[in-house]
């Protein structure tokens, strides 16, 4: 049996992957490798993969409906589908909109229909985010708060995919779990991520930029902890006994970080200090952000563990490595 991983040469959707080869599992991976961020990251991420005998990889993008379809049915034994592919980037979501409909609507749209072309499927993983709590100012939040307020076209998409697989579940049974990841950080990561974007402007001496003069907190989650809850919900996917062939989980670390704290971390880790230039909350941006994970605890056992000074340790450790930085 084999499990579609898509945006297997992502961040997160690498290190799925991974932790599932490494258990003894078949991976199909598809990604488009797209060029909105180093496609040479995504090429040395996919080169980790290749080294497990149970990898398989196409190129392939989620809204080529015609390619996906080929691709799922040329692979036989798929009995299940881990959607992490997305158009990712709250900001970038201001310049190229079409991307994101794309990407994240279109794309989920398709992987909904290929999913019913799957005999014997067990589960749906997809990705959503903590953008699609929008303008709510209640904190935590909880995947019982309403999510009819988004500030960016990013979160209106992935709402959208919500939507779209909850629908499915209704018409079709497709038993999915939708995950709303909370600010994922750690080795690996994007280059669009305040980790990585902070970590390579003070080491070059570049000014930082310090959103809504730094009175923001995330719930910065640590990717092992986000990988350990995204296999959990695969392991354990809704069924019609159950009465709802849908859930959704939010994935967060529960421990809000000030976005200042987090930088100190940072600079505690690379020795130096950071140059930083305040300035005013970006369009589409919330100041706090932060996870209510009783029903995650309850249902999936997630209990995340890594703390900031952990992962930002172990960031900064594989970026030096990664970039030869002394």
């Amino acid at each position: 049996m084999s499990i579609l991983v898509t945006g297997a040469a992502g961040f997160i959707g690498f290190h799925v992957a991974e932790a599932l080869l490494e258990r003894g599992e078949r991976v199909v991976g598809l990604d488009n490798l797209n060029e909105y961020y180093d496609v040479r990251l995504k090429e040395a991420r996919l080169a980790r993969l290749y080294a497990f005998p149970g990898f398989e990889f196409a190129k392939l993008d989620v809204a080529d409906r015609d390619g996906v379809f080929t691709a799922v049915e040329r692979q036989k034994d798929l009995r299940s589908i881990i959607h992490l592919a997305a158009q990712a980037g709250v900001r970038y979501s201001l310049e190229n909109p079409y991307a994101y409909v794309d990407a994240n609507v279109t794309g989920t749209l398709v992987i909904m229909e290929a999913a019913r072309r799957i005999e014997h499927l067990t589960a749906i993983t997809y990705a959503s985010s903590s953008s699609v709590y929008g303008a709510n100012r209640k904190q935590p939040f909880s995947v019982d708060d309403r999510v009819d307020q988004p500030v960016s076209l990013y979160a209106a998409t992935k709402r959208s995919c919500e939507l779209i697989a909850r629908t499915y579940g209704h018409l079709y049974g497709l038993p999915a779990t939708g995950l709303r990841f909370f600010t994922v950080y750690g080795p690996w990561g994007r280059p669009d991520m305040a980790a990585f974007l902070f970590t390579r402007a003070i080491l070059t001496g570049e000014p930082i930029k310090v959103f809504n003069q730094g009175r923001m907190a995330r719930d910065f989650t640590y990717i092992d902890d986000i990988v350990t809850g995204t296999i959990a919900a695969h392991d354990r996917p809704p069924t019609a006994a159950e009465g709802d062939p849908h859930r959704i989980y939010n994935l967060g670390n529960h421990r809000p970080e000030n976005l200042l704290d987090f930088i100190a971390v940072l600079e505690r880790e690379l020795g130096r200090t950071a140059e930083k230039q305040f300035l005013p909350l970006q369009p589409g941006d919330v100041p706090e952000s932060f996870a209510d994970i009783e029903a995650s605890r309850r249902d999936l056992g997630f209990e995340p563990k890594t703390t900031i000074e952990v992962g930002l340790a172990r960031f900064v450790e594989w970026y030096k490595q990664y970039y030869q930085v002394n």
